[in-house]
């Protein structure tokens, strides 16, 4: 059933609104994903505060005019989603990436990181690095390893 102008134009501004306040977008394909899949995979995008959007490639042009994005999005094959991420930037590179090794119709098209466009392969490159906490994480365990490291050599210094 095609879309009213209405509803055109309420999804449209959703989009807008989304561009604005994003710190990165996924571009994928998501042609031949059942909607189960698809369900699946935007619960776990909102549990990790990200957000997926399926949209027509018309609208999604729109969103981004008048912004300092240069993208053609009608250049991304099939059907297309959009993975936002609001707080960290690699979080839906990384979300859509780890759902896609399950699901073999997901593909990672590309992306835009602040307003730098993300070809294919450093969409995929992100997609493959840790996340943010998981960085802090292991900073966290190095500094402590440190520590403990110089106490335990300490110890042994003032033993002898």
């Amino acid at each position: 059933m095609a879309l009213t102008k209405t509803q055109k134009g309420k999804i449209l501004n959703d989009l807008k609104e989304k561009v604005e306040k994003q710190k990165a977008i996924v571009f994928a394909a998501i042609t031949g994903l059942k909607v189960k899949d698809l369900s699946s995979l935007r619960k776990l995008m909102r549990s990790k505060d990200c957000e997926l959007k399926v949209a027509k490639k018309t609208l999604i042009s729109k969103a981004f005019q008048g912004k300092k994005i240069e993208f053609d999005v009608k250049k991304l094959e099939g059907e297309v989603a959009l993975g936002f991420g609001y707080k960290d930037e690699v979080l839906p590179f990384k979300t859509i990436y780890d759902f896609a090794k399950d699901h073999e119709n997901l593909k990672i098209l590309g992306g835009i990181m602040g307003v730098e466009v993300l070809d294919k392969s450093k969409a995929l490159e992100f997609g493959q690095m840790p996340t943010r906490d998981e960085l802090l994480t292991r900073l966290m365990a190095n500094i402590l390893r440190g520590g403990l490291r110089n106490l335990v050599y300490a110890l042994s210094q003032i033993n002898k």
